[in-house]
């Protein structure tokens, strides 16, 4: 197949993502694998990592990481410059999108992602969807979109043909679902979220957090029974009482337990206080909830900012990242820029080979404007101050420089 000009590499045809009811349509859009046991599993998900602080920020930095700053891309290459900055009609970068599958695949262990084209081939354009509207389709060809799957609705669904099937919509694209999957074994029909041996944790760390806040709401009062004398004509006339005593002083309901009880010689209300010393208990609870989350994640601490209090370390920051970098953010690139390199060659005859992500450390050890000479001579390695080589700027071999990522 020829090369396609610049001007039709993604944009002349500026198509949507396909957001419409009853498109495509191969399949019985009520009949899908189940994504967790009640078909929700990704709302569990993100709303632990709304709610989780050490957790999410994992997630985030992963992401950041996974999608790196940019691409490089053959020098020359104009089509590619072209689909690097402009992913589809939106407006949106390949890098854009690719941030928001890259945190897809960190929360929920799968991603997904729209790939539009024509008959012709004559434009390309992808666009990241929204994990937790898709589900599987029971003939594990297909993907079913839908907005809420708590009150499913087929008539609002959408079905789409997965990667490497193409079908026509009723707008005269060609699309197809690229499904980004974490393997696990007995799972087939989706990925599993890399964190999943640490879901405890991760709420742990959450809830630590709240029962912090429900003691701040309780200006840090004693937890304790208050026992109340008083007579009362039957037992809906004394929960009334507990109740209104409870929304008075309570606070938190919990904090105190208020009893009524019926006594005639006297008045022998009072407060039994119920002392615990567990403050340390529940700071070291959190603190081995957070590292069992970050191991779980395959993560480093340092590069989640979760040991800034104890001392920042350039050079502990520089090495984990560097085994982060082989152990867990080339492996996902790989896998996630796959597909894409394989799409665009096929699709638009363009050698793609050449399309990489730029990676670049959270901090420098050494100033750009150091000479490679200089540089060598700081490492502890030969160095000769005369060879034309090493007369270069380390900035001028900086994959960051090399190639436009605007």
């Amino acid at each position: 197949m020829s090369k396609v000009s610049t001007r039709v590499v993604a944009t002349q045809n500026r198509s949507e993502p396909l957001l419409g009811s009853g498109a495509g349509g191969a399949t019985a859009t009520n009949k899908v694998w189940r994504w967790g046991g009640d078909n929700m599993l990704p709302y569990a998900l993100s709303l632990l990592a709304r709610r989780s602080v050490a957790h999410r920020r994992i997630i985030n930095d992963k992401a950041d990481y996974i999608s790196g700053k940019g691409f490089t891309y053959a020098e020359g290459s104009a089509e590619l410059k072209y689909m690097v900055e402009h992913a589809n009609g939106s407006g949106e970068s390949l890098h854009g999108v690719l941030r928001r599958i890259a945190m897809d695949e960190a929360m929920f262990g799968n991603a997904f992602m729209e790939v539009v084209t024509d008959a012709k081939h004559s434009f390309l354009a992808f666009y990241h969807i929204d994990a937790s509207r898709c589900r599987v389709a029971c003939d594990s060809s297909h993907v079913v979109l839908h907005h809420n799957w708590a009150q499913f609705n087929s008539t609002e669904a959408v079905t789409l043909p997965l990667y490497p099937l193409f079908e026509p919509m009723e707008d005269g694209t060609l699309r197809s679902v690229v499904h980004y999957k974490s393997y696990e074994p007995m799972f087939s029909h989706y990925g599993v979220a890399p964190y999943i041996a640490a879901l405890d944790a991760a709420a742990i760390v959450y809830k630590t957090d709240r029962w912090n806040i429900s003691r701040i709401d309780n200006a840090f009062q004693l937890s304790g029974v208050m026992m109340l004398d008083g007579a009362v004509d039957n037992e809906e006339e004394a929960d009334r009482v507990v109740r209104l005593a409870e929304e008075k002083f309570a606070g938190n309901p919990g904090q105190v337990l208020f009893v009524l009880r019926d006594n005639a010689e006297g008045d022998n209300s009072r407060f039994i206080p119920i002392n615990t010393s567990t403050d340390g208990d529940w700071h070291t609870l959190h603190t081995v909830a957070e590292s069992d989350l970050v191991v779980a994640h395959s993560w480093f601490r340092s590069l989640s900012g979760l040991d800034y209090a104890s001392g920042f370390s350039t050079d502990r920051i520089l090495q984990e990242y560097e085994v982060a970098l082989n152990t867990v953010i080339l492996p996902i690139q790989a896998q996630l820029l796959e597909p894409i390199r394989a799409i665009i060659s096929s699709l638009l005859g363009i050698d793609a080979s050449s399309l990489d992500i730029v990676n670049r450390p959270p901090s420098r050890s050494k100033p750009l404007y150091m000479r490679i000479w200089e540089a060598r001579r700081a490492d502890g390695l030969d160095y000769d101050e005369s060879d034309p080589e090493q007369q270069h700027f380390l900035a001028e071999i900086t994959k960051y420089n090399i190639r436009s990522i605007e």
